[in-house]
């Protein structure tokens, strides 16, 4: 625990010198982004995976390789999840349209997947000492927490709100005030980050594969529509955005088509082949049930 607060006061302490979107001067080229209230979290949820996954190693032999499958996509979720808030990524998302759809796929498509996948809350908890994980334990199997859990990850409503937290931030407005303002872009990638694990735990994990693919096609769907939009329209929707598109050798327009084609496209193949897998699966778990039901009606 120690560890973690020194962590926390080491990453507080870069608050001066570079925030996110606010105050730092980009006439050096791309640089990295120390925005505290986004390396402190990181950090901290890094090194909590890491202690509690050495002290599950300590204490269980059976199911290593589980657990370090599940290591490795969490460190890989965490990389793609750190690179894409902290690096040069994230530098030239303020200057550029598409850099920034490009950094929010990579949070909700890649990062998102990758955390849940991994399933990392038990092993985190095991970095605390014992009474506070016991406490976090009973907190989240309190009837309350359980019932709001269950709403929320429940296949329609997931789907729904990650959604909604798609298609109000792309608002123009919206989009425009959070480029612009510190707070607001901290909750939108926190707000896309959320929804998105909150999604992606509804397919994996609460719905069957067949409502699971389901789920997958609407998102791909309503965010291909999305993107199409930005890729198609006649006109600049985000002026602040692309601001700075002419630095970049192209128009704020074209900036803006860039941006649209990634959401539209690329995003668009991760869910379609999400969809497509989780479909193969419901196929031939419907096969089994069938041919067990034959077997057993044949006796």
């Amino acid at each position: 625990m120690r560890a973690i607060v020194l962590i926390v006061v080491f990453a507080a302490s870069w608050a001066g010198a570079a925030l996110a979107h606010g105050g730092e001067s980009h006439d050096s080229g791309a640089t990295w982004t120390f925005d505290p209230l986004v390396l402190a979290p990181l950090l901290v949820a890094g090194l909590s995976y890491a202690l509690g996954a050495q002290a599950l190693r300590r204490r269980r032999r059976a199911g290593g390789a589980a657990r370090a499958w599940q290591a490795v996509l969490f460190g890989a979720g965490w990389v793609t999840l750190a690179g894409a808030l902290v690096s040069p990524l994230h530098w030239l998302g303020e200057h550029l349209f598409t850099f920034h759809m490009i950094e929010h796929e990579i949070v909700m498509a890649v990062s998102a997947p990758l955390l849940i996948v991994a399933r990392p809350i038990g092993t985190m908890l095991w970095s605390l000492p014992r009474n506070a994980r016991v406490a976090a334990g009973r907190m989240l199997r309190h009837r309350s927490m359980v019932n709001a859990w269950e709403w929320l990850s429940a296949g329609g409503n997931a789907t729904v709100l990650h959604g909604i937290a798609i298609w109000a931030w792309h608002a123009p407005a919206l989009f425009d005030a959070a480029v612009t303002n510190v707070a607001m872009h901290r909750l939108q990638h926190l707000s896309f980050l959320l929804t998105a694990m909150l999604f992606w735990w509804s397919v994996l994990y609460r719905s069957n594969p067949g409502a699971a693919a389901w789920h997958l096609f609407v998102t791909m769907m309503h965010t291909s529509i999305l993107g199409a939009l930005m890729a198609l329209a006649p006109k600049v929707l985000y002026q602040a955005q692309t601001a700075t598109a002419a630095e970049w050798g192209l128009t704020p327009l074209q900036d803006q088509q860039l941006a649209g084609l990634i959401m539209w496209v690329p995003a668009g193949t991760v869910y379609a082949g999400a969809a497509m897998a989780l479909t193969v699966i419901w196929i031939r778990k419907s096969g089994d049930i069938r041919r067990r039901s034959d077997a057993v009606g044949a006796l």
